[in-house]
């Protein structure tokens, strides 16, 4: 199987199965959508969704979140893994916002990345879920899922190398969403510990699948046989 043809079989599968994938944060503007990618490092959504409504009713809005203090702000986030960073994180951010971009959230990768807490991977999950931008946030889903299925070569050992692979192959339309596509199937499916192969529907396709635990399936009914015979 080649490259495309792998790339077309998964496409046509997650535009069949999860045609409206997006992101699982909860947020009504990008300057919540930031605040709550940068709190979703090294943590899981479901906690941020937890922790936001209460901060972004003291903090609605970038002005306001510049205008506190670590002391203030620590408390509304002290659940969430690397609070202490993430405070001075969000603060320096809305200030540099404030005084940088005049309050207003920016829109491309490299103004984003300007601003402290943001890296790459944030500055491209903003861009891609606010404006439809063609750019691909790489996570640890993303990265694991991409290399296991092909998508992705084997050599590929960064963020950044996956992430050229993943938008050099996949329709510039379709970028923004086949990154929720992934986050999702990693998430659910194709999880770092015992993948749930037998509920996946790219199985017929995937590179994991069918050099690792399609031959071992085949050893073990092999296995089975000889001790019943």
């Amino acid at each position: 199987m080649t490259k495309k043809e792998r790339y077309e079989f998964v496409i046509d599968y997650f535009q069949k199965h999860l045609p409206d994938a997006e992101t699982e944060l909860d947020y009504e503007d990008p300057y919540e959508l930031l605040v709550a990618v940068i709190l979703s490092a090294q943590c899981t959504d479901k906690r941020v969704n937890l922790t936001t409504p209460l901060l972004f009713k003291k903090f609605p809005d970038v002005a306001s979140l510049s205008k506190t203090n670590f002391d203030e702000l620590f408390p509304f986030i002290k659940s969430i893994s690397y609070p202490n960073n993430k405070t001075r994180h969000l603060i320096a951010m809305a200030k540099k916002v404030m005084e940088d971009f005049s309050g207003k959230i920016p829109m491309t990768v490299d103004e984003l990345m300007q601003l402290p807490g943001v890296g790459r991977k944030t500055a491209n999950v903003v861009t891609s879920v606010v404006e439809n931008q063609p750019n691909m946030p790489v996570d640890t889903h993303v990265f694991r899922v991409s290399k296991r299925i092909g998508l992705a070569s084997q050599t590929a050992g960064t963020p950044l190398s996956v992430e050229k692979e993943l938008v050099k192959n996949i329709p510039e339309a379709l970028i923004h969403k086949a990154h929720h596509w992934l986050i999702l199937h990693g998430r659910y499916i194709c999880v770092a510990r015992n993948p749930k192969c037998e509920q996946c529907g790219v199985r017929p396709v995937c590179r994991y699948f069918n050099s690792v635990i399609s031959p071992k399936n085949k050893m073990l009914g092999s296995s089975l046989k000889n001790q019943k015979n």
